[in-house]
This record gives C-alpha cells, sequence and structure tokens, in this order.
C-alpha cells in the first residue's frame, strides 16, 4: 500500500533581527548640581542631534521626578521618562524615572528595581557597563556634576568597549566628586555646553562610532601603515604588537583617530612619527581592559575544590603561598584571588603566609594596583563582610592589601 505525503505545515517566520542603533547612545550620569549641567547640555544640542541621550540622575527613590517637565522646556530634542522594552531613538532625550535601575540590550532599555540589580547606590556604574556590553563603539558616556564616584568604573567600561569618554570640568561642576573621580578614564574634559559641540562633531565624523566599518577598511589596506604602526610602538614602549589582534587594534586606532578628527589612515601614522605623546596615547588605548573584583565569578568554585586544597596539600604553616597574576591591570584580580584563598584557608583550618606578585607592562596601571586604593562603588562587588575584613576605609574609597603590605 503506498503511503500517502503528509502535509508540511508552513514554517513560521522567526522573529525579525533588530539591527543596533547607527548612531551614538550618550549616557549622562549626573547627581548633586546635575541639572543646572544638563540643562547647559542640552540647550546646546539641535532638536535633530543624531544620537540618543539617556539621564542617569541620581533620585529620591520616594518622590516622584520633574525631570521630564522641566528638561522639555529647555531643549528641542525629545523628552520622555524611559520605559521598560523602549527602544533608543535618535534625537530623543531619556530619563530614568525614580527608584529604577536603567539597563539596555540590543538597543532597548530595560528598568529593574534596584533589589534585583543588586547595585543600589551606582546606578550610573550599571547603565553604563550595560551601555558599555550592548553598544560598544557606538557608546558614549558624559559624566556631570555629582558627588561620590558613581560612573567611574562604567567609563572605564565604556572606554575599554572602545566608545568615547566625558567628564566635566570641575571648575565648572557644581560638585566635583563624580567628574574627579571619572576624570582618569575621560577622553575629554570639558564644561558641560563645549561637552555638547563635541559631541555633536564625533556623531558627524565619517569614522565615528563605526568602527567595524573601519576595522574592514583598515584591513583592506596593503599593511604597510600597521607595519609601520607596530614599528613606532616597539621603539616607544618595547613591546611587539605585531601578533596582537588585528581587529582590536583597528578599532583602537579608529578610536584615536575620531579623537583627533582625523579621517586618513596616512596621516594618522605621520602624526605618530611626530608625536610620542599621541604613541603614548595609542599604546594605553590597547592595553585597555576591564577588570573587576570577582568578575568572573564561575572562576572561584574550581579554585575552591581542586585547585586551592592541592596547592595547601603539603604546604607548612611557615611555608608561603605565592599568587601570580599575569596582566594584572589595576590590581583587583590579584586581591580577588587573594580574598577566597584566605577565606578557603580559614574554612579548612590552615595557616599559612600569602605572597602578593602581579605583573603588567602598563606601567600606569601597576601604580594603582601597588596602591591598592578603590572608588566607594565597589561596594556593588564586594560583600560588607569583605569589605570589613579585607578593606579599610579612605577618603572617598577603600584600601586593601597592597598599600598596607599585610600578610595571613
Amino acid at each position: 500500500m503506498k503511503k500517502s505525503k503528509r502535509a508540511t505545515p508552513p514554517r513560521r517566520p522567526g522573529p525579525a533581527t533588530v539591527p543596533p542603533p547607527s548612531f551614538p547612545v550618550v549616557g549622562v550620569g549626573a547627581s548633586a548640581g546635575g541639572l543646572e549641567a544638563v540643562t547647559q547640555l542640552l540647550r546646546n544640542l539641535p532638536g535633530d542631534a543624531r544620537m540618543a541621550l539617556v539621564l542617569v540622575q541620581h533620585l529620591d527613590p520616594a518622590q516622584p521626578s520633574a525631570l521630564v517637565s522641566l528638561l522639555s522646556r529647555i531643549t528641542k530634542l525629545s523628552v520622555t521618562e524611559a520605559g521598560n522594552g523602549m527602544r533608543v531613538q535618535r534625537g530623543h532625550v531619556y530619563v530614568i524615572p525614580p527608584n529604577k535601575v536603567l539597563g539596555i540590550s540590543k538597543g532597548t532599555l530595560r528598568l529593574l528595581s534596584r533589589e534585583t540589580a543588586k547595585e543600589p547606590h551606582a546606578p550610573v556604574n550599571f547603565f553604563f557597563r550595560a551601555l558599555a556590553e550592548d553598544q560598544q563603539d557606538r557608546a558614549v558616556g558624559v559624566i556631570l556634576s555629582g558627588t561620590g564616584d558613581d560612573g567611574s568604573l562604567g567609563l572605564e567600561a565604556i572606554k575599554a568597549a572602545d566608545g568615547i569618554t566625558f567628564a566635566q570640568t570641575e571648575k565648572s561642576a557644581k560638585h566635583t566628586g563624580m567628574p574627579a573621580s571619572a576624570s582618569g578614564s575621560a577622553d575629554f574634559i570639558l564644561p558641560s555646553e563645549e561637552i555638547a559641540t563635541e559631541l555633536l562633531r564625533i556623531a558627524s565624523h565619517p569614522r565615528s562610532l563605526q568602527t567595524r566599518m573601519a576595522t574592514a577598511e583598515l584591513a583592506q589596506s596593503d599593511g604597510t601603515e600597521f607595519k609601520d604602526i607596530y614599528a613606532l610602538l616597539r621603539v616607544h614602549a618595547g613591546i611587539d604588537f605585531s601578533n596582537y589582534k588585528p581587529n582590536t587594534l583597528s578599532r583602537r586606532i579608529s578610536r584615536r583617530m575620531v579623537l583627533l578628527k582625523m579621517d586618513s589612515l596616512a596621516r594618522y601614522v605621520a602624526r605618530l612619527r611626530e608625536s610620542p605623546g599621541e604613541l603614548d596615547a595609542l599604546f594605553q588605548d590597547i592595553l585597555i581592559s576591564v577588570t573587576g573584583f570577582f568578575s568572573d565569578s564561575k572562576v572561584f568554585e574550581p579554585l575552591k575544590k581542586k585547585i586551592f586544597p592541592r596547592i595547601l596539600r603539603h604546604k607548612s604553616s611557615d611555608e608561603a603561598v605565592r599568587v601570580w597574576v599575569p596582566g594584572c591591570s589595576t590590581g583587583e584580580e590579584v586581591y580577588s584571588l587573594a580574598m577566597a584563598l584566605a577565606e578557603f584557608m580559614d574554612k579548612a583550618g590552615k595557616k599559612c603566609p600569602i605572597q602578593l606578585f602581579g605583573t603588567d607592562v602598563n606601567e600606569a596601571v601597576l601604580n594603582r594596583a601597588r596602591n591598592a586604593i578603590y572608588p566607594d562603588s565597589i561596594k556593588a562587588d564586594i560583600s560588607p563582610g569583605r569589605l570589613r575584613r579585607f578593606f579599610t576605609s579612605t577618603d572617598g574609597g577603600w584600601r586593601t592589601f597592597g598599600s598596607q603590605k599585610r600578610n595571613r
């Protein structure tokens, strides 16, 4: 008997792939004194500005916000309160609502409760980190007037993702805490009205925030410029980058060209020949990385279950356990390993000295690791128990092992 053919049901179309925004998404962080700075920024942006802005202002969680109403009166941009699932559009300003933490995924805003986000005191860092991960080279971070240091870690993340970063000048800010703490990661330190001017330039630059396209363009060159750049960096810093990831190098070069208002690779190579300062800036940019305390939490479980027991099995109480982290950056990974090891030793009933070694080719980050002083916002990554045990409160931040030369 001949089998009848089964009818094949028509295929349902899958969900449409939403392309990422083709314009800069600008995160603006502010706290005390921020309304005046935001006002000056928005007044200097036209209604057809080729960017979206997301304002993360520290707000009283128990009070309604009048920011949307106030800002709508002073700008031609469309101002609205950020809503969950709202897709960012250019020419729009999105304002964080009270008692919420804001994220972004695939160009769409995500609202979370402060408890869910586990970062009740760092909404700027939270959004900037999400923005860096989601938008990468299209991310822009701006830190305006405010107390504390919220935003400094997020600004580092944006810069590491090939985005561009700003901080308001301390002289023009009513409160200097936030812009001062972010200044080390800022590409530009300007009054807020001049930040607006620079944002407009960046948004209209032919290479601006389009490093994916620029990478392809650079890859099509005959390689002469890259060889020249490798040679210049080798002479300047003593490091051979010829085996470095070419895509990463291309993105970092494109970022520097945007900052310098250049659209020719040959011109940029000429600038490197003339300027040791620009060589150093490119060197620092190539080595940018994002780090943090216990940043890769999955690593610590196998350490506790397999590696630490093996290391301590034959250790006597006067024999040191040595921890070495190559490429240690600003030191958070070194100190995270030391904390985890000290906690494991407590549970195992072991007592051994701990010696920490961290190495890095970048002397600037090594100095920060040696000082071992970190901003108050690390409380988002460090439990209260660890803060009490391993850190000492200092002016506007926390000091850990390194500068105290403290062994277990």
